[in-house]
């Protein structure tokens, strides 16, 4: 039996037993979940599901999950490209200013300049502690091409902080 690596998204207004609701149709077509990001912003559910699923279930599970719709959940399916996976090495980068617009795409710039691929991110806004001011914090976890050292990326990224006013710590321990 031939499987197929799906990726799906969900959102809807966040309320109990969206997840159960979303594995319920997955199992129902011999899907197996593989691996998920969850999280919820602003009152919204939010999720990020990669599946495994046999071939011919594929177009089953495809009507199904469109007709979550009807119960208020919205739903994308994309079918996983393996071959596609960045190889490198890995690191995480930690960002930490005070916030303002721009941001996240002055060092999304910086790092598709490098060719380095973000395989996570994660931002978040909070009151400083001892200012009080608003903080921006971001984690992100990378893979470097292998034609560029850690050394090189800090270097730009040291240069985009100074713009930015922002401390970077740069990591490769993931």
């Amino acid at each position: 039996m031939s499987m197929i690596s799906l990726v799906l998204t969900a959102i809807a207004d966040d309320r109990p037993g969206l997840v159960e609701r979303l594995s319920d149709v997955i199992a129902a077509h011999d899907g197996n979940w593989i691996e998920s990001s969850m999280s919820r912003l602003a009152g919204t559910f939010a999720g990020l599901v990669r599946v495994e699923v046999p071939q011919e279930r594929v177009e089953a599970l495809e009507a199904a999950l469109s007709q979550l719709s009807a119960n208020g959940i919205t739903t994308t399916l994309k079918r996983s490209e393996t071959s596609h996976e960045t190889h490198g090495q890995v690191a995480r980068m930690t960002v930490i200013c005070q916030d303002h617009p721009g941001i996240v795409h002055a060092v999304a710039a910086v790092l598709a300049a490098k060719g380095v691929s973000i395989t996570e991110l994660e931002t978040e806004v909070s009151a400083g502690s001892m200012s009080g001011e608003r903080m921006f914090r971001a984690q992100v976890d990378v893979v470097l091409p292998v034609d560029l050292s850690a050394g090189d990326l800090s270097a730009a990224l040291e240069t985009l902080a100074g713009d930015l006013m922002a401390d970077i710590d740069f990591s490769d321990t993931v």
